[in-house]
């Protein structure tokens, strides 16, 4: 926790932010979630701790946060935003179509991808974001069970 304050507090102030209470439990939260949160989910587990923090403020930071590159905002899939605290190692996300399960992974597949373009190109890669989406082997496999039900229906 001391380590989070430490580096946060650098941070804001090399932007010429303070750092404020409400600031350091968001990000607090932010970090401690194993789960994406979209704005108002982090609301609620910010304001079970801070009862006086009010969604504006969440906004606000989460702006701030986005713009140094201390919170990563994501669709997912989604309608509206996701946040999560940018973590030490790179990941990229999966979303399932069919029932929105969010799985992060890891490859070096996309290091070695930046690593050719720098030599190729001679370009300095800051930021990779790479999504996919697709079905998750319960609903692909729900949705073979679909399939087999329909085409016995149509048999009988």
């Amino acid at each position: 926790m001391r380590e989070l304050s430490a580096r946060l507090h650098d941070r804001l102030r090399a932007s010429g932010r303070r750092l404020t209470p409400q600031r350091q439990l968001i990000l607090e939260v932010l970090e401690a979630s194993s789960k994406h949160l979209d704005a108002n989910a982090l609301y609620g587990l910010v304001k079970a701790r801070d009862p006086d923090i009010s969604l504006a403020t969440i906004y606000r930071t989460l702006a701030v946060f986005t713009e140094m590159g201390l919170v990563r905002e994501h669709r997912l899939g989604e309608k509206h935003s996701l946040y999560e605290a940018v973590p030490d190692e790179p990941h990229y996300h999966f979303t399932c179509l069919g029932c929105g399960k969010v799985i992060e992974f890891d490859t070096p597949l996309v290091g070695r991808i930046e690593q050719e373009l720098r030599e190729q190109e001679g370009v300095s890669v800051t930021s990779t974001y790479l999504y996919m989406s697709g079905f998750c082997t319960r609903c692909q496999s729900e949705s073979g069970k679909s399939r087999d039900r329909a085409k016995r229906q149509v048999l009988e």
